[in-house]
C-alpha cells in the first residue's frame, strides 16, 4: 500500500526520535499530597452534608463527594503503578496493603458509599502512611 504524500513529507523533515524514561514525565510529578487534597474535599463534603437539611444541596455535596473519592482512586493509582517500582515493594512489604486498603477507603465500600467523616479519616491517614513512605523513598 502506497503512503499518503503528506506522510511521506512528515518522514522526510521530522526525524524519528526515541526516548525512554522510567516515569510518565521527568521525575518530581509524583506527590501524594493531590490524593490527600482530594481525600479532605471528599471529608469537608461529609461535614456540610451532615450538617444542613436542604435536600439539594445535600444531592450537590453528595455528587462532589463521589466525584472526589474518584479522584482519590486516581491519584492513588498513579502513585501505585507509576511511581512505586520493585525495589521499593521489596523495602516496603507491606505498601500494596496499603494501597489496596487506601483505595478502597475511596471506593463504594468507603467514602463513596457513606457519609461517616469516621470514613473520610481513615482514609485521610492510609493516606498519610503512603504518604510517609513515599517522602521515605524520595531521600534515597
Amino acid at each position: 500500500m502506497r503512503k499518503h504524500f503528506g506522510a511521506r513529507l512528515v518522514e522526510r523533515f521530522v526525524p524519528e526520535i526515541s526516548a525512554y524514561a522510567h516515569c510518565d514525565l521527568p521525575c518530581g510529578i509524583y506527590d501524594p499530597a493531590q490524593a490527600r487534597l482530594e481525600a479532605e474535599s471528599v471529608k469537608a463534603c461529609m461535614e456540610k452534608h451532615n450538617a444542613t437539611d436542604d435536600m439539594d444541596f445535600k444531592a450537590r455535596a453528595l455528587l462532589i463527594k463521589e466525584q472526589r473519592s474518584h479522584l482519590v482512586k486516581e491519584h492513588l493509582w498513579v502513585l501505585w503503578t507509576d511511581y512505586f517500582k520493585p525495589p521499593h515493594f521489596e523495602k516496603y512489604p507491606n505498601l500494596n496493603e496499603l494501597f489496596n486498603q487506601a483505595t478502597k477507603l475511596a471506593g463504594a465500600g468507603g467514602t463513596k458509599g457513606t457519609v461517616d467523616v469516621a470514613v473520610a479519616d481513615q482514609l485521610l491517614e492510609k493516606i498519610d502512611e503512603i504518604a510517609a513512605v513515599f517522602w521515605e523513598t524520595k531521600k534515597a
